[in-house]
């Protein structure tokens, strides 16, 4: 029975945005490159772009021989994963794609592995190719013979491609072990491909590595929190203690216009695909104003409240230092010192936005989800990504219906890509 490799790829400018997919089918005895395939879809995301790369791989190789098995190679985890049957496939853009290309062979004569980025060279030029022809408004297809297919410079990949897609088989098992136990979610957004130039300051760099080498390996797209404070209530120009033990007050007629400055900035954006807010009143109110203008519903999250300042809650910084001079020097010094009258220490918020943020990563996997909280958790998701230590809260400047954000990838890792914007505002 012939074997042979399939190594696809598809990416988006803009995500979703100008859009292309590659794909080429190697013989895996010989590496050697038999058809190639490209195409410009117009705007798109660059998970569809992935999966129209595989479907054009997978078919391609069918017209070679029907009855081949196919060893696919892509540097999408989501993909790999979804297809392997290890993630679910729930966003409706992909769930018919996925289908397809499960059809167009037998089960059991396809297998799937995820490679690097680097190691995918071949399938991203080609893609890269197709959104270059689209952005100059040409129609592109590869060259059709070998010899030119190798004209782009995959002769040297050959060996490698051989070695690679003959000890596929024998690897299989092996390689199922190690990947079989990961846990995994859909993605409906990615990091892009190679081709993107970089992010703005603005919540889309959420969704962007800014330059090959200097973003976290591809794991697939990340889960980015867009971390919004609320607006103004009638404490927060007084600058008084405003947790969760206290009088739970509503946004003052400032904070509904900043809201609603806020619904408007991130509609023209249009990166937001969920919202979750903190059970309070004023966290609620912000929520709802921007779910709104966004055509979202709010899903209230317990773990998003304020810390609970106690007896401190409603009075300024300076009446605290008054009325409870010991117990407010002990808890400037320490993370594990509580507010007067059985408050929440920093360092227990710490452990219950760790447990949050590690809840809703997984819930929403690949997804940019904003976050509707308050001052001291929204720190506390910056110091934990940074790796900072408990006194640099104390360091940070949160403006009310200010808009930072954060991305967690598959390993684990986590880059801040956005602190306490305010242009929205002005």
């Amino acid at each position: 029975m012939r074997e042979f490799v399939v190594e696809a790829d598809g990416g988006s400018r803009g995500n979703p945005g100008p859009a292309g997919y590659g794909a080429v089918v190697l013989d895996a005895a010989t590496g050697e490159s038999l058809v190639e395939a490209a195409e410009y879809l117009g705007v798109v995301t660059n998970n569809v772009a992935e999966y129209r790369g595989l479907l054009a791989g997978l078919r391609a190789a069918r017209e070679l021989d029907p009855d081949a098995r196919v060893h696919v190679r892509m540097d999408s985890k989501l993909v790999v994963e979804q297809m392997s049957g290890r993630w679910k496939i729930k966003h409706p853009d992909m769930k018919p794609l996925a289908a397809e290309a499960a059809r167009v062979f037998p089960p059991g004569r396809v297998t799937y592995e995820w490679i690097p980025r680097a190691d995918n060279k071949h399938a991203d030029r080609l893609a890269n190719e197709a959104m270059d022809a689209g952005a100059r408004g040409e129609r592109w297809s590869p060259a059709g013979s070998t010899a030119e297919l190798d004209a782009g410079g995959t002769a040297g990949r050959r060996a490698g491609a051989a070695r690679t897609a003959g000890a596929a088989v024998g690897d299989r098992v092996a390689r199922a072990a190690r990947t079989g136990g990961e846990a995994g979610a859909e993605t409906d957004a990615d990091t892009g491909t190679d081709t993107d130039t970089g992010a703005a300051a603005d919540v889309r760099a959420a969704k962007t590595v800014a330059s090959p080498g200097w973003g976290p390996p591809d794991m697939g797209a990340p889960a980015t929190f867009v971390l919004l404070r609320h607006g103004e209530t009638p404490l927060t120009p007084q600058k008084r203690f405003s947790g969760s033990g206290g009088s739970d007050p509503s946004l003052s007629s400032v904070g509904r216009e900043q809201a609603e400055r806020v619904a408007e900035s991130l509609a023209r954006r249009g990166t937001v695909q969920a919202v979750v807010a903190s059970p309070l009143a004023r966290t609620r109110e912000t929520a709802g104003i921007v779910a709104a203008r966004l055509g979202l519903e709010v899903t209230i999250e317990e773990g998003l409240r304020e810390t609970d300042f106690g007896a401190w809650e409603g009075l300024t910084f300076g009446e605290v230092r008054e009325r409870y001079p010991a117990d407010l020097d002990a808890w400037l010094s320490s993370p594990d010192a509580r507010p007067t009258g059985g408050g929440e220490s920093f360092a227990a918020t710490g452990e219950r936005v760790a447990a949050t943020r590690d809840k809703l990563v997984s819930a929403y996997a690949g997804r940019t989800v904003l976050l509707v909280s308050h001052v001291t958790p929204i720190k506390t998701f910056l110091r934990l990504a940074l790796g900072a230590p408990p006194e640099s809260l104390f360091r940070m400047e949160l403006s009310a219906a200010s808009l930072s954000a954060v991305a967690y990838y598959a390993d684990g890792g986590a880059s801040v890509r956005l602190f306490n914007e305010t242009s929205h505002l002005r």
